[in-house]
Protein backbone atom coordinates (compact mmCIF):
# COMPACT_ATOMS: atom_id res chain seq x y z
CA UNK A 1 0.00 0.00 0.00
CA UNK A 2 1.52 3.74 -0.95
CA UNK A 3 -0.54 6.51 0.92
CA UNK A 4 0.53 10.51 -0.76
CA UNK A 5 -0.29 13.64 0.15
CA UNK A 6 -1.32 15.48 -3.29
CA UNK A 7 0.50 18.79 -1.83
CA UNK A 8 3.80 16.54 -1.72
CA UNK A 9 3.55 15.83 -5.36
CA UNK A 10 5.64 17.91 -8.27
CA UNK A 11 3.38 19.99 -10.01
CA UNK A 12 3.69 19.96 -13.90
CA UNK A 13 2.64 22.84 -16.09
CA UNK A 14 0.46 21.26 -19.17
CA UNK A 15 2.37 22.05 -21.84
CA UNK A 16 0.21 20.24 -24.69
CA UNK A 17 -1.06 23.11 -27.93
CA UNK A 18 -4.15 24.61 -26.38
CA UNK A 19 -3.50 24.06 -22.51
CA UNK A 20 -3.41 27.16 -20.72
CA UNK A 21 -3.11 27.71 -16.81
CA UNK A 22 -3.23 23.90 -16.27
CA UNK A 23 -0.76 21.53 -14.10
CA UNK A 24 -1.21 17.73 -13.58
CA UNK A 25 -0.03 16.04 -10.26
CA UNK A 26 0.73 12.14 -11.16
CA UNK A 27 -0.38 10.94 -7.51
CA UNK A 28 -0.61 6.95 -8.31
CA UNK A 29 0.96 5.33 -11.02
CA UNK A 30 3.35 2.62 -12.73
CA UNK A 31 6.55 4.22 -10.94
CA UNK A 32 4.36 3.27 -7.47
CA UNK A 33 3.15 -0.05 -8.12
CA UNK A 34 0.00 0.46 -9.34
CA UNK A 35 -0.59 -2.19 -12.52
CA UNK A 36 -4.04 -0.98 -14.31
CA UNK A 37 -4.64 2.53 -13.57
CA UNK A 38 -3.05 6.38 -13.18
CA UNK A 39 -5.07 8.67 -10.53
CA UNK A 40 -3.35 12.56 -11.09
CA UNK A 41 -5.36 15.18 -10.06
CA UNK A 42 -5.62 18.61 -12.53
CA UNK A 43 -5.77 22.17 -11.57
CA UNK A 44 -6.66 24.60 -13.71
CA UNK A 45 -7.22 28.55 -13.07
CA UNK A 46 -9.66 30.83 -13.50
CA UNK A 47 -9.67 31.10 -17.38
CA UNK A 48 -7.56 28.26 -18.18
CA UNK A 49 -8.28 24.86 -20.07
CA UNK A 50 -6.93 21.65 -20.51
CA UNK A 51 -6.32 21.01 -24.55
CA UNK A 52 -9.09 19.47 -26.86
CA UNK A 53 -7.98 16.77 -27.47
CA UNK A 54 -9.01 13.20 -27.85
CA UNK A 55 -7.11 9.51 -27.65
CA UNK A 56 -8.19 5.64 -27.27
CA UNK A 57 -8.22 5.44 -23.42
CA UNK A 58 -11.42 6.61 -21.44
CA UNK A 59 -11.28 9.27 -18.17
CA UNK A 60 -12.86 8.61 -15.05
CA UNK A 61 -13.02 12.32 -13.57
CA UNK A 62 -14.60 13.65 -10.00
CA UNK A 63 -14.86 17.26 -9.17
CA UNK A 64 -13.33 18.06 -6.30
CA UNK A 65 -13.05 22.29 -6.35
CA UNK A 66 -14.39 25.19 -8.47
CA UNK A 67 -17.01 25.61 -11.41
CA UNK A 68 -16.09 24.31 -14.98
CA UNK A 69 -17.70 22.97 -18.11
CA UNK A 70 -16.51 19.81 -19.80
CA UNK A 71 -16.74 20.47 -23.78
CA UNK A 72 -17.81 17.82 -26.33
CA UNK A 73 -18.96 17.40 -29.67
CA UNK A 74 -22.39 17.83 -28.24
CA UNK A 75 -21.50 21.08 -26.12
CA UNK A 76 -20.56 21.98 -23.27
CA UNK A 77 -21.62 20.53 -19.94
CA UNK A 78 -21.29 22.71 -16.73
CA UNK A 79 -19.57 20.63 -13.48
CA UNK A 80 -18.98 21.54 -10.54
CA UNK A 81 -18.03 19.80 -7.00
CA UNK A 82 -19.24 16.71 -6.12
CA UNK A 83 -19.80 15.62 -9.80
CA UNK A 84 -18.33 12.36 -11.91
CA UNK A 85 -17.74 12.85 -15.17
CA UNK A 86 -16.93 9.18 -17.70
CA UNK A 87 -15.27 10.72 -20.91
CA UNK A 88 -15.40 7.85 -23.14
CA UNK A 89 -12.84 6.39 -25.63
CA UNK A 90 -11.87 8.83 -28.68
CA UNK A 91 -14.33 11.15 -27.59
CA UNK A 92 -13.16 14.56 -28.01
CA UNK A 93 -12.99 16.98 -24.84
CA UNK A 94 -11.87 19.86 -22.71
CA UNK A 95 -12.15 21.09 -19.02
CA UNK A 96 -12.18 24.70 -18.83
CA UNK A 97 -12.48 26.95 -15.94
CA UNK A 98 -15.54 28.77 -16.00
CA UNK A 99 -15.07 29.88 -12.70
CA UNK A 100 -12.80 32.62 -10.33
CA UNK A 101 -11.39 30.00 -8.41
CA UNK A 102 -9.08 27.35 -9.15
CA UNK A 103 -10.92 24.30 -10.38
CA UNK A 104 -9.45 20.83 -9.40
CA UNK A 105 -10.11 17.23 -10.09
CA UNK A 106 -9.02 14.27 -10.14
CA UNK A 107 -8.43 11.75 -13.46
CA UNK A 108 -7.88 8.23 -13.29
CA UNK A 109 -6.92 6.67 -16.45
CA UNK A 110 -5.86 3.15 -17.44
CA UNK A 111 -2.36 2.50 -17.92
CA UNK A 112 -0.74 1.42 -21.24
CA UNK A 113 0.90 -2.46 -21.16
CA UNK A 114 4.08 -2.78 -20.48
CA UNK A 115 6.00 -4.19 -22.84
Amino acid sequence: MKVVRSGHVAAQVVEDEGAKGTTVRWLIGRPDGAPNFAMRVFEVEPGGSTPLHQHAWEHEVYILEGTAEVVTEEGPAAVSPGDAVLVLPEERHQFRNTGDSTAKFLCMVPLPPED
